[in-house]
């Protein structure tokens, strides 16, 4: 089922929207570009086009075989100069993608590193992929912004916008389980407990920023929640108050929880268990795969490796792009490396990845329901704070507090969500979320956060795709 926003909500998605990017933010590469930095005329140059999807694209300088202008308007209308209508959306921050007449377009914003300073160029890209959308005739491109455009629709110069910023550096130092902090937590509120966890003692604050998302996996400036109009509340207010993709009238349809480890994977893991997940209920659980989060870390153009990365772009796209592997065909490792992928493995593909909503900055809560309960579990980010560590169970939310001595930075945690429901015997509601931190971890392996207030930027940016089922 589709929902369509009118006029006057989409002039306040999109202040929403332009207020809540217009900061500073890392994303998968150390770039800072927001919704009105990529908004205006573009001029993408592409080189020769082929079928070879292997083809890397980073150190791409032409010879150039043909342009095409394009230009990306609000909320997310993409015009190319034949007149074609077309899609856009940027990518937390990162980058963007371009779909029209037939094309897709995905890039990086291009950035330059002197030192600890990272100087990002957001009237460039760095050399992107493109292809038709049946994913044939790949070919490298560069791009360059050449005008912006107004709310009024006039075209005006578009001057560089180079933007300062530093790279994350770790300090040193390890997690310990801090007894006064965990007592404080439970004193402080009700919803929620939290508890020490043995196996985590010792671990380096640099492994620890990994288990909760990556350096690269850092947002500052998120979008808030959309807003919403009648259709979707309507539709929204006729589901079930509690929902659970594990039980199902007596059907589990999730996959087993997993262990990232030390490795931040944790985009890779949400974004398996969103395709194991959705395979699962397309076939009534006749397929269950459980597809290689190795893959992701060693071989996706699309991600940081063990530092972080995003599920639009690897359980959606590189999904749609690439094809997901089981992991019997590339085991687990945990760690940065060559790709080990066999080239024989067999891939199994998605298609209409998105974020909920549409669009970067197009998600609520509602939405959220409507697609989990329609499709399936969908992949999620958050910021992961000093007291989630020590979730044992209950309703998390932020309590506020933190170890003082150990500030924990902010990071973009990726989860799957798999239901939702009100506590009854205080009516508090709630997402149900499957992490991948092992099964000693939380509710064996799940958190319950409230849900209605975005907490932590829980309901800010979903994220779902479709498994194309194979015969």
């Amino acid at each position: 089922m589709a929902f369509t926003c009118s006029n006057s909500d989409k002039i306040v998605m999109f202040l929403v929207l332009f207020l809540a990017v217009f900061s500073p933010a890392f994303g998968d590469t150390p770039a800072n570009c927001t919704y009105e930095d990529i908004r205006g005329t573009w001029v993408f140059s592409l080189g020769s086009g082929g079928n070879d999807r292997s083809l890397n694209c980073s150190n791409f300088a032409g010879p150039v075989q043909s342009k095409v202008e394009i230009t990306l308007d609000f909320p997310d209308v993409a015009v190319d100069q034949y007149g074609n209508m077309g899609f856009w959306t940027i990518i937390y921050n990162q980058g963007f993608e371009v779909v029209v007449a037939g094309r897709k377009y995905f890039a990086f914003s291009k950035y330059v590193k002197n030192g600890k300073q990272v100087t990002s160029l957001c009237n460039e890209i760095m050399p992107g992929w493109s292809h038709d959308t049946l994913g044939h005739d790949w070919a490298c491109y560069t791009g360059t912004k050449t005008s912006a455009t107004s709310d009024s629709g006039v075209k005006v110069s578009a001057a560089p916008t180079p933007k300062l910023s530093t790279i994350l550096k770790f300090e040193a130092g390890s997690f310990y389980n801090d007894k006064d902090f965990i007592a404080r937590i439970n004193k402080a509120q009700t919803s929620w407990r939290a508890a020490p966890y043995p196996h985590l003692e010792g671990i380096r604050r640099e492994h620890l920023l990994r288990m909760a998302g990556g350096p690269a996996s850092k947002i500052v400036g998120r979008p808030s929640v959309a807003p919403v109009n009648r259709a979707v509340y309507e539709a929204a207010a006729k589901l079930p108050d509690n929902f659970d993709w594990r039980n199902v009238n007596g059907v589990n349809y999730v996959s087993p929880i997993r262990n990232q480890g030390q490795c931040g994977s944790c985009y890779a893991f949400a974004s398996m268990a969103m395709n194991e997940a959705r395979v699962r209920i397309m076939t009534n659980n006749t397929k269950q795969p459980v597809f290689s989060p190795q893959d992701i870390v060693g071989c996706s153009r699309y991600s940081q490796g063990c530092s972080g990365g995003f599920p639009y772009l690897i359980g959606g796209k590189y999904a749609e792009d690439y094809g997901l592997v089981l992991e019997s065909e590339d085991p687990y490792k945990g760690q940065d490396g060559p790709c080990t992928t066999p080239a024989s493995a067999a891939r199994y593909y998605a298609t209409k990845y998105e974020y909920i909503g549409g669009y970067y900055g197009g998600c609520n809560e509602e939405l959220m329901r409507l697609a989990l309960y329609e499709n399936g579990p969908l992949a999620v980010g958050f910021e992961v704070l000093d007291d989630f560590m020590n979730y044992k169970g209950g309703i998390y939310h932020h309590t506020g507090l933190t170890r003082g001595f150990f500030p924990f930075e902010l990071t973009n945690h990726a989860v799957l969500v798999v239901g939702y429901g009100v506590e009854k015997s205080t009516g508090e509601k709630f997402w149900i979320t499957k992490n991948s931190w092992g099964t000693t971890w939380g509710e064996d392996g799940f958190f319950r956060i409230r849900r209605g207030n975005d907490e932590c930027g829980f309901e800010s940016m979903a994220v779902q795709s479709t498994p194309i089922i194979s015969l």
